[in-house]
């Protein structure tokens, strides 16, 4: 496996974390029954095969990036080498807990490990600042991620219908750690 470097972005990383694939290509994705009962709401979901792999494309504007990465609490790049090849972005909620809000590893370097390092990167970080609660916001289709965070130890925690901005459901995981 490559050695992973994980560091604080700066602004000369901007243009090559912009230009960097933001989507994935799936074959699930978890599809929502309503249940609507006197006195009971049921939600469930299951995963489903898609008749064919899907484009999914980031839900976030790449092009915010450059403006909005001073206003993020943590900004970590991932670099191979001398190749940026990931980033991941998060804020803090009322100092109990973490979302974190963009989770990206360039096409060419995915399945080598450095989500995992970017994560385990910022759990160091929000542990040293007194915080102990990682959100994850993924996209019901992302099968991909999905599956990465339940193999790290985050929990389902939730769903919002309609959360980002191409209207997709997010799935909320959690870990707590200390």
């Amino acid at each position: 496996m490559p050695s992973i470097d994980i560091r604080p972005a700066v602004s000369n990383d901007l243009p090559a974390l912009i230009q960097m694939n933001h989507s994935s290509e799936t074959s699930y994705t978890w599809q929502m029954d309503n249940l609507y009962d006197q006195d009971q709401i049921q939600i469930n979901f299951r995963r489903i095969r898609l008749p064919r792999p899907f484009r999914l494309e980031y839900p976030r504007s790449t092009s915010m990036i450059a403006d909005s990465w001073t206003r993020k609490d943590l900004f970590l790049v991932a670099r191979i080498e001398t190749q940026r090849c990931g980033y991941l972005t998060l804020e803090i909620i009322e100092r109990q807990s973490a979302m974190v809000v963009d989770l990206v590893v360039d096409e060419a370097f995915r399945r080598q490990g450095v989500a995992t390092a970017l994560l385990l990167a910022a759990q160091d970080w929000l542990r040293l600042n007194g915080v102990y609660r990682m959100l994850l916001e993924l996209q019901i289709k992302n099968d991909n991620a999905i599956a990465m965070a339940e193999k790290l130890g985050f929990v389902y925690s939730g769903f919002m219908d309609g959360f980002f901005g191409n209207r997709e459901i997010a799935f909320f995981y959690s870990y707590t750690f200390r």
